[in-house]
């Protein structure tokens, strides 16, 4: 005994070895990927940066030629003006001297008059001695010492430190999952997280390899976050979060598993009734199924009044059945089977009928149910029948015997099963009998924590085994049906 443990022992750890070094490996590979990217975009900021200065040279480079264009300019005009002006002064001094030399008096009078005029108005004597622009270029230079000390201080982004998930503040019931995490060391600058989750059927650390890829949740302002209205189809599921600040995101958590075992099962489609389209986890009235194959149908079972309404017959003959499988449903058992046995534990799922079916049955059977048995009218079916054709009834049937419920019909039916309430011998199955309409399968669900509660009461499901029989058509083999949860209302349990 000893010499099986030890190797299912090696095994397992062999396999966790093996999806450590494919996870060292996949790191080893993202390290230089990743390695890549940050040189690519820091040479992409540099480059921008690099742009920026260009830009900002250019333009201050364009601000101090205009300037030096405007002072010489200016100044170019000035000289010009004193340039005329001096030729000016000089020809008007010229002219002065010369009246100095002349005798008549009548001229020189007219002279002195010719040169006081002039002197009025000559140029030189209403010009501005001052030049209109300085050979000053100060207050175009640059400060560059803070800029410099900035770029000179350039450091890496702070990110977040990886935050911590709190497995036992974790809960996962009603199909919903909240994860809760903590940050290690108290960061004022985080601005979200991100949740990433993904099912595998692995328990234990994610696998590198795994089928599944990681879903994202992110701009989550808490700690906390709730998964809502999934459908537990794994065993499994991966979590892991991460912080991010307005620069950065930072490492990811370690990741956690939960577990999110639920019932799964879809139709056995060897098993319905010809009449029956039947899909993955859906079923619909086809009253052209097998049609034109003329092949009676015999059986002392199907003698007698059905409990489901008839439509009009159709000679019929089942398809040959894959080996090993079981026979088809034929007659007036318009039922298939669900492709899973049920040996052991609690178990839920739910259906939901159209809204034009006019009849339906659903509940449980063993497994050796008889291809013509009506169901609910042997000792190996439990059933909720719903009629709506022709005389309305709403009933729970098991052994040929009814319990009418004086209560609405519920929009889905809810089927909770209590294993150790049936025979615990003999492997059972979900089934559906449907006549004009249809019916939608809902599997991979948890029990209800309000089906939970109810248990728990004096008078709920959950009792001790002496005070439900199933035996009992009132009790339907343990089957609640309701409209919504979480709330039950408990006038609704057969």
């Amino acid at each position: 005994m000893l010499i099986p443990q030890i190797i299912a022992t090696l095994a397992n750890k062999n396999e966790e070895l093996q999806n450590f070094i494919e996870t060292l490996n996949h790191t080893l590979d993202r390290v230089q990927v990743n390695s890549t990217q940050v040189v690519s975009d820091l040479e992409e900021e540099f480059d921008t940066l690099y742009s920026i200065l260009d830009e900002m040279k250019e333009s201050m480079t364009n601000t101090i030629k205009q300037e030096t264009v405007r002072k010489s300019h200016e100044l170019q005009n000035q000289q010009t003006q004193s340039t005329n002006a001096l030729e000016s002064a000089e020809e008007l001094l010229e002219f002065a001297n010369n009246a100095l030399h002349i005798t008549d008096e009548g001229e020189f009078t007219k002279a002195a008059k010719q040169i006081k005029d002039r002197v009025t108005m000559a140029p030189a004597f209403r010009l501005t001695m001052k030049p209109k622009a300085t050979d000053n270029m100060t207050h175009l230079m640059v400060d560059f010492i803070q800029e410099r000390q900035l770029l000179q201080g350039l450091k890496f982004l702070p990110v977040p430190r990886a935050p911590e998930i709190v497995l036992e503040d974790c809960l996962v019931i009603d199909n919903e999952v909240t994860v809760t995490w903590r940050i290690p060391v108290e960061d004022s600058k985080i601005d979200h997280y991100i949740l990433e989750y993904r099912k595998t059927n692995h328990e234990g650390l994610p696998r590198v390899k795994d089928e599944q890829c990681w879903e994202v949740v992110d701009n989550i302002k808490t700690s906390e976050y709730t998964l809502q209205g999934l459908r537990f189809d794994t065993k499994f599921m991966n979590f892991r979060v991460r912080a991010c600040n307005k620069a950065a995101a930072g490492d990811y958590s370690d990741p956690v598993t939960l577990e999110t075992r639920a019932f799964n099962f879809g139709f056995d489609s060897t098993s319905s009734h010809l009449n029956l389209k039947v899909e993955d986890r859906s079923v619909e009235w086809d009253p052209q199924g097998g049609k034109g194959v003329d092949t009676k149908v015999k059986g002392k079972e199907n003698k007698g009044r059905s409990g489901t309404p008839s439509p009009k017959r159709t000679s019929v003959t089942r398809s040959p059945a894959p080996r090993g499988a079981r026979d088809r449903f034929t007659g007036e058992s318009y039922t298939v089977l669900g492709d899973t046995s049920i040996e052991s534990g609690q178990h839920y799922w739910e259906v939901k009928p159209q809204k034009d079916c006019k009849s339906y049955s659903v509940g449980l059977a063993y497994r050796n149910l008889g291809k013509f048995d009506q169901l609910g009218k042997t000792n190996t079916t439990w059933c909720i029948h719903v009629n709506n054709w022709l005389q309305n009834s709403f009933a729970a049937k098991h052994n040929n015997k009814a319990k009418n419920l004086d209560v609405p019909v519920p929009d889905s039916i809810g089927h909770f099963l209590n294993y150790c309430l049936i025979n615990p011998i003999k492997p059972s199955v979900s089934y559906l009998m449907v006549w004009c309409g249809g019916l939608t399968l809902s599997t991979g669900l948890q029990i209800p924590s309000a089906i939970r509660s109810f248990q728990k009461t004096e008078n709920g499901l959950g009792g001790s085994n002496s005070s439900i029989s199933p035996q009992d058509p009132s009790v339907a083999c343990d089957i609640c049906f309701y409209d919504k949860l979480p709330s039950v209302d408990s006038s609704l349990m057969p």
